[in-house]
């Protein structure tokens, strides 16, 4: 439990930060675009709070990314249309519009996932020698 604290607590802050631009309209780019990549960040930490330590860091941050393009092309297909959800919060959680630019935000939070879990695996082979 104790090396899943660190997750546990990145996903309710990162989820704090994401109900923040999703109540607070702070800007165009950051509701947009900082959102979308933010999320992917929020998923990680959540996945990495459960799934155990034998499962790869990288494969779950892709595993994320494709996630997030499979839920994006939902949206497309207007899947909370064909679902028949009414309920605002569910259909902002869900989506309702596509935009290839959030494809790119995804990608970008990933990146920024992948080249943190590089890191830390770095500094920790580091502070081990």
């Amino acid at each position: 439990m104790k090396a899943r604290l660190p997750y546990i607590i990145g996903f309710v802050l990162l989820t704090a930060v994401e109900v923040c631009i999703g109540v607070f309209y702070f800007s165009h780019f950051i509701r947009s675009y900082l959102g979308d990549v933010i999320i992917v960040w929020v998923l990680y930490c959540l996945f990495r709070s459960f799934v155990p330590k034998k499962f790869s860091s990288y494969g779950i941050a892709v595993g994320i990314l494709i996630f997030s393009f499979a839920v994006e092309f939902l949206q497309k297909a207007h899947i909370a249309d064909i679902l028949g959800v009414e309920n605002k919060l569910l259909r902002i959680i869900i989506g309702t519009s596509y935009a290839t630019e959030d494809l790119w935000c995804y990608v970008a939070g990933t990146a920024v996932t992948i080249l943190e879990i590089w890191l830390f695996k770095k500094l920790s082979a580091h502070k081990d020698t």
